[in-house]
């Protein structure tokens, strides 16, 4: 059985589990490189030198650097959001709880994939891209969902929309702390952000509206 072209992925899927651990390996070489040199300077050349694949072999499944980028980027938000859902799950079953848990899950994933954010801001493929929004609005929902059953703490008069205007932020935020020139990097000023991000929106979802 023999690799296949798969309409929605764009690059050829594995079909037998040599081929898949070799596609596997390929995608971690390349992250490493990614975050190692940078999306600018990958090349195929050195994905396939770092993987200890041939060129070839990489040249079989996907058509070039373009295509690689794109399954490497999949690979990696699907990996984030699984790691964000994990948080969730994990998180104290509170309204602070989950605010916290999940900022900082979210400042954690924008950290450690800030290369990809130049590639996908500047991405002519409609799939990278769609799959960027993809990402967007399951994150948006994973907070929506796990804060929903504490909306009873909110004072707000419209819970649903403050929690989702809380939600908006916190993206907004993480994404703008990805790609600061200045971004701090060391662990005690990323978690005093995510907490200081987390306890701006409960101070928000607490406070009464303002009456007219």
């Amino acid at each position: 059985m023999t690799d296949e072209p798969d309409p929605q992925a764009h690059y050829r899927q594995p079909r037998q589990a040599r081929s898949a651990a070799t596609l596997a390996r390929v995608l971690e070489a390349a992250e490493e490189l990614a975050f190692d040199i940078g999306l600018e300077q990958l090349t195929i050349t050195g994905v396939a030198e770092r993987a200890g694949v041939s060129v070839g072999s990489i040249y079989r499944r996907f058509d070039g650097k373009d295509q690689l980028l794109a399954a490497l980027t999949d690979r990696m938000l699907h990996q984030r959001e699984t790691d964000l859902a994990d948080a969730l799950r994990t998180a104290e079953p509170t309204l602070p709880g989950v605010l916290h848990a999940y900022t900082d899950a979210l400042l954690r994933s924008f950290t450690s994939t800030r290369s990809l954010f130049p590639y996908l801001l500047r991405a002519h493929e409609i799939d990278v891209l769609d799959r960027g929004a993809r990402t967007i609005t399951e994150v948006h929902r994973l907070l929506i969902d796990a804060a929903t059953p504490h909306t009873g703490d909110i004072r707000r008069d419209d819970p649903g929309a403050a929690l989702d205007a809380v939600a908006r932020a916190l993206l907004g935020a993480c994404f703008h702390n990805s790609v600061r020139p200045d971004r701090p990097a060391d662990e005690p000023t990323m978690r005093r952000y995510a907490a200081e991000l987390a306890e701006m929106g409960l101070a928000y979802l607490r406070t009464p509206d303002r009456e007219h």
